[in-house]
């Protein structure tokens, strides 16, 4: 989001933003979102629908995205033999999540459906809750695709992409001579 201004000759003159090189995307993603839900909100009138809404979105919500939104953040790690690719997936079993791994890209998506159920003297409530992911990432050619195993315990869903015989040589130091 960038900031105008007024100096002191009356001009109008764009502030650069005040986020990090790295975070623009995340900063101008966080923006559209809010000019979103100002639009929702406009059109809602008094309906409260942000508070409707948010225990469908509650599995999968993500604090650094403003809540609600449905997208996960996965961590990417490398060591001399394998990549891995990990991420916390609360509230989710094994079977509500699908690892598929196709012409390079690798693909995790899942999918949470919840209900329940009260009836009293008086009333009678259902509710039901509903939210999914998918996530793809394009994988190097070093990897062994052949190999390639999954781990889901307590939450945390762990891929591990181990890589092919010559990725695994080690860096070897080449020494400079004179022409």
């Amino acid at each position: 989001m960038v900031k105008k201004s007024v100096s002191k000759t009356g001009t109008a003159e764009a502030k650069t933003p005040a986020v990090a090189e790295g975070d623009w995307f995340d900063a101008s993603f966080m923006e559209l979102r809010r000019q979103m839900d100002r639009l929702f909100d406009s059109f809602a009138g008094g309906w409260h629908l942000p508070q409707i809404a948010a225990p469908f979105a509650a599995p999968f919500a993500a604090p650094h995205l403003g809540g609600g939104t449905v997208s996960l953040r996965f961590d990417v790690s490398e060591s001399d033999d394998a990549l891995e690719v990990s991420a916390e997936l609360p509230g989710l079993d094994e079977k509500d999540i699908e690892v598929s791994l196709e012409n390079g890209l690798l693909t995790v998506k899942g999918e949470k459906k919840a209900e329940s159920e009260q009836k009293g003297k008086d009333y009678h409530v259902t509710e039901r809750r509903y939210g999914s992911f998918r996530r793809s990432f394009h994988l190097p050619d070093t990897v062994d695709e052949d190999k390639v195993q999954a781990k889901f315990d307590k939450g945390v869903l762990r891929v591990i992409l181990p890589k092919v015989a010559e990725a695994k040589r080690k860096a070897r130091k080449i020494s400079i001579s004179k022409p």
